[in-house]
């Protein structure tokens, strides 16, 4: 069953209490009762978490959703308290170490999309729907939506998929209320991180963010935030519908792991091997390259 390679230890830390382990994030709870997420090198593919680190991923992750969240500090606040180092952390926390309020997080992964591809393209192209909304004829992969689109999924466990779900089912869990709420501050995030990047040369073709509400009830966004994890980035001057997009995302890890050259099965029982050397190199420049280009920060 797919999930962890190896599954690592989590490190402990006088005066935290550790909570989870994720694909990427180990999460604590510290003496005050504040979440401490912690950002690893770890990547995932087919769901499975990879053997091999990306070095620097982490604190790509984490830099670009800290600046993405100032980015939309108007629209919707954010669970970010501080990225202090907590005493007693190894010295390689620090750049991706978040401390954050606890929250009650919302049961759905709120997805927007603007561009056609993905699981999105597969429902598409057999009903000509994706989440149920109907959608115009004669898209391809890789069309831009005549407007973007929320369409949520269910949160799924390490080694397992999130499902798409309709729009009445998340209404259904959290209430209309809730669920109108989440559909307007989506869309009102993708549209502005959308013209952000458009302004950087880059399409933002789809995303997907966590929300949680605080303990005066106020609805607030949480995790990370426009990533190359949780987005999928296209270079705006290769956009070509028709077919699939370069990317910024895993695909280089992607590609390789359903290759003849890693001997991956991946239809099988067997873990996924080590990634090569030149993949690693290759995937943590696409990271960094996003993270420039959108920050305007030379990497460091």
């Amino acid at each position: 069953m797919p999930g962890f390679v190896d599954k690592p230890e989590p490190v402990q830390v006088p005066g935290l209490e550790h909570l989870h382990t994720g694909k990427v994030r180990e999460l604590y709870r510290n003496a005050a009762g504040d979440l401490v997420m912690v950002a690893s090198d770890r990547t995932s593919a087919y769901d499975w978490v990879l053997p091999t680190d990306i070095p620097d991923k982490g604190r790509v992750l984490t830099q670009l959703s800290l600046w993405w969240f100032e980015q939309f500090a108007d629209l919707v606040p954010n669970h970010v308290l501080s990225t202090e180092v907590p005493e007693g952390a190894p010295a390689d926390w620090a750049g991706r170490t978040m401390v954050c309020k606890p929250l009650r997080m919302v049961p759905v992964e709120c997805v927007a999309r603007g561009y056609l591809t993905g699981s999105g393209l597969l429902e598409y192209n057999e009903h000509r729907t994706v989440c149920g909304l109907a959608l115009p004829e004669g898209l391809v992969d890789g069309s831009e939506l005549p407007a973007p689109i929320f369409t949520p999924a269910t949160k799924a466990d390490v080694g397992e998929h999130d499902e798409n779900v309709p729009y009445e089912e998340v209404a259904r869990q959290v209430g209309a209320e809730t669920a109108a709420l989440l559909r307007q501050t989506t869309l009102a995030v993708y549209g502005r991180g959308r013209d952000i990047a458009r302004d950087r040369g880059l399409i933002l073709a789809d995303t997907k963010f966590e929300f949680g509400h605080d303990e005066q009830g106020a609805l607030v966004i949480a995790d990370e935030v426009l990533t190359p994890d949780s987005s999928r980035y296209w270079p705006a001057d290769e956009w070509e519908p028709g077919h699939p997009q370069p990317s910024f995302d895993k695909q280089f890890i992607r590609d390789w792991l359903t290759s003849e050259a890693s001997g991956w099965d991946r239809s099988g029982d067997t873990p996924p091997p080590e990634l090569p050397a030149e993949i690693v190199e290759q995937s943590r420049a696409r990271y960094v390259e996003a993270y420039e280009r959108l920050t305007g920060t030379p990497w460091s």
